[in-house]
């Protein structure tokens, strides 16, 4: 969607205006948060201004909001990386691991503040409802992260325990990010618990997705390692579903396998990917990943707010989100 790119630029070009003075500032500081904020597709920052501009906002200030989520979306990575103590990200060091953790946990703290800061700057009559959303968002996040650290201690886990920590986690900050750029658009009540709904289901879908090809992916398009999902233990959509499945023997041995700490990852990673089509996993996650994506279809028909032509927009986002390989 070349429009997406034109608003992944302006949220580019608006990270540089405002750290352009930082650096030298107090760089330690500083530098870390810059490093972090570099790359990825500002996926949650464009959502903010898609929905702007479909419901006619003015993008200048939907950039407000869109800086503040991909500033809060990042902190979080962050700090997550330090909790998971990983040392890759986007194919480059982690903050903690290029600088160390101290420095890691203080440039996420000052990330956290600079969100509000930019938040200030909106018009007084959008700043509460939008800051209220934002606030909902990042304790929902936190408690997502929490859900998922509890997972590490525990074998089975209840797949509906899992939907709702993919909610809290991935979910509901995309759904967030959408629903800003409504809000900011003054759009109607109805209108951004649509659009609102839109983002939960698609961000399942897309955390799903997401599991599945940490196993199935093209490992050259998908650009990173396959299988670190199943070499680091971890709960996925594909594990806990495989766990609830297998019987007998076929259970021991994945449940043994999911509690080991292998000196022969790509062995395990063999193994358990064929248990997986064994138990038809891969079909399993893609209906599921499937009836998410059109819940999401059935969320941008109840939009009242916007013509045919506007639902488009929305509809070749879900695709762009869902259809990708990556």
């Amino acid at each position: 969607m070349t429009q997406l790119k034109h608003y992944q630029q302006l949220v580019i070009e608006n990270l540089k205006d405002i750290f352009a003075g930082y650096k030298a500032e107090v760089n330690d500081l500083y530098e870390p948060v810059i490093y972090a904020l570099e790359g990825g597709k500002k996926i949650r920052s464009v959502c903010v201004l898609l929905t702007a501009d479909v419901f006619g906002g003015d993008l200048n200030t939907a950039l407000i909001p869109a800086f503040a989520v991909e500033m809060f979306h990042n902190f979080t990575l962050l700090h997550d990386d330090v909790m998971d103590n990983s040392f890759v990200r986007r194919n480059r060091q982690t903050v903690h691991a290029k600088w160390n953790v101290n420095q890691a946990l203080l440039s996420g703290d000052a990330m956290m503040i600079l969100v509000y800061q930019k938040l200030l700057q909106l018009p007084e009559n959008k700043l509460k409802p939008l800051m209220e959303l934002i606030n909902k968002t990042a304790l929902q996040v936190c408690e997502g992260q929490q859900l998922d650290m509890d997972f590490e201690t525990v074998l089975n886990v209840p797949i509906e325990t899992y939907m709702q920590m993919i909610k809290l986690k991935t979910a509901v900050l995309l759904a967030c990010s959408l629903a800003l750029g409504a809000v900011v658009s003054d759009a109607s009540v109805q209108d951004v618990d649509e659009i609102y709904n839109f983002g939960i289901n698609l961000g399942l879908a897309f955390q799903i997705q997401d599991d599945y090809f940490d196993t199935f992916a093209n490992s050259d398009v998908f650009g990173k390692k396959i299988g670190n999902d199943i070499v680091a233990n971890k709960k996925t959509f594909l594990s806990i579903n495989a766990l609830n499945l297998a019987q007998g023997d076929l259970k021991r041995k994945i449940e043994k396998l999911f509690l080991s700490q292998t000196k022969n990852p790509e062995g395990k990673i063999e193994e358990v990917t064929k248990i997986y089509e064994r138990l038809n996993i891969p079909e399993i996650a893609q209906k599921k990943i499937e009836f998410y994506y059109n819940e999401a279809l059935k969320n941008i028909e109840l939009i009242k707010g916007i013509d045919t032509e506007k639902k488009k927009i929305l509809y070749d986002f879900a695709n762009y989100i869902l259809k990708r390989e990556k």
